[in-house]
């Protein structure tokens, strides 16, 4: 009895030690299940998330690398953009200057061949003595003169295509290799379509000055000075857009150290406005070159022994004699003049007691310097009777002037608003 009573007992806690083993290797097989399961569904979703935001990452680790690499490089092919726009305007100042620019009298997108042979300079020739500069103006101008004329705007011409060149090439490359970013990209094909459009405005205006227009007495033959204005316009216009792309990415502008205040905000406005003088004045400039209205009053303050000449309104309408009276354009770039420079000292006496980013003192210095020796440079060439070398420079200075304006208010970039 008592044996029979020890069997049922181990027999009983035999099947409990194995009910209750079972239960606890299915417990452990279902966690071990769940585990497994929430595991899966992890390395899928992080799967699905990898794959969803791969081109992200890809984008983010190029603009993180961008800074590193290629940035440097994409500014300073912008700056010899820059560069190269500054050099053409100079170009086509002394192209202005010396009278060359109608010698070429047609137009070819590649480039027009050069004559090589003494048949072919003579061929040359005889399509200039065509048309009316050389009716005019030239009758006796001989082969020797009008291979310098011709030389001069064959260079103007050729160093238009080089640019066209320089930006497009590189441009592509960086491109393809995406080292642009998504605010660059719209830029880098506004850059195209300005060169593209100055190049067929420089031929726009050329052709003005071939027409068949030039009846009266006192005519000369010259280019609309419309069309001049235009063109200097968009080459000043590409100039600025490429320098403040090339200043984003090799001199980014510096934030200021302390609070923004209104005051700076303020004097950010006007440094924009004084910008927008210089611009202007420069813009004068094309009409004053184009009615060569720098070779009447050849004297400073006054315009003769008067402070308002007395032909200022000689042209009926009135409105005609702001862009086609000589007089009236030489005393509008005198005005512009005086008054771009009062704010230009203006401006440069307020930053003394503005809180600026460090480097924005330097550049209105700049700014400062620049204005009063252009300035100097317009009233020397003025009264020297417009010497090539010296009208050369002036022409030059208003573009080096535009860069300071450029450089000041490029610095001011990051004072914009007040904070909450």
């Amino acid at each position: 009895m008592q044996s029979l009573l020890i069997r049922s007992s181990s027999a009983i806690f035999n099947r409990g030690f194995f009910l209750s083993t079972r239960s606890v290797i299915r417990n452990e097989g279902f966690k071990r299940n769940l585990c497994s399961q929430r595991f899966t569904r992890e390395i899928s979703g992080q799967k699905t998330t990898l794959c969803t935001h791969l081109p992200q990452i890809i984008t983010l680790r190029r603009t993180a690398n961008l800074p590193e690499k290629t940035r440097k490089s994409v500014g300073y092919w912008l700056l010899g953009c820059s560069g190269m726009v500054f050099v053409a305007v100079v170009l086509g100042g002394v192209t202005r200057l010396t009278e060359s620019g109608l010698s070429m009298v047609s137009w070819k997108l590649l480039g027009e061949k050069r004559p090589k042979t003494e048949e072919e300079w003579v061929a040359e020739f005889d399509k200039y003595k065509q048309f009316p500069e050389f009716k005019i103006k030239n009758p006796n101008m001989t082969l020797a003169e009008f291979k310098f004329i011709w030389y001069m705007e064959y260079m103007h011409r050729t160093w238009g295509r080089a640019i066209g060149a320089f930006y497009a090439l590189p441009a592509v490359y960086f491109w393809t290799r995406g080292h642009f970013s998504k605010t660059m990209k719209p830029r880098v094909l506004a850059f195209g379509a300005l060169i593209a459009v100055q190049g067929l405005m420089g031929w726009y205006m050329v052709k003005s000055g071939l027409e068949d227009r030039f009846q009266g007495e006192n005519d000369v033959p010259r280019v609309s000075q419309y069309r001049l204005a235009t063109h200097l316009s968009f080459a000043f216009i590409l100039y600025t857009l490429f320098l403040w792309s090339a200043l984003d990415h090799l001199v980014p502008a510096q934030k200021l150290a302390g609070t923004v205040t209104q005051a700076a905000i303020k004097f950010r406005r006007l440094a924009h406005v004084t910008k927008g003088m210089v611009f202007l004045t420069a813009l004068s400039g094309a009409f004053v070159a184009g009615l060569d209205a720098g070779l009447v009053y050849n004297s400073f303050p006054k315009m003769a022994d008067r402070w308002i000449p007395s032909d200022i309104f000689a042209f009926t309408p009135i409105m005609k004699n702001f862009t086609e009276n000589p007089t009236t354009v030489q005393f509008d770039h005198r005005i512009l003049g005086i008054t771009t420079l009062s704010l230009i000292s203006g401006l440069y006496l307020i930053s003394r007691k503005r809180v600026l980013p460090p480097r924005a003192h330097t550049a209105v210095a700049a700014v400062a310097m620049m204005g009063w020796l252009q300035v100097l440079l317009g009233i020397t060439t003025l009264i020297t009777y417009v010497p090539v070398p010296l009208a050369a420079c002036h022409q030059s200075g208003s573009l080096v002037l535009l860069s300071m304006a450029v450089w000041l208010t490029h610095e001011l970039k990051f004072v914009k608003k007040l904070p909450k």
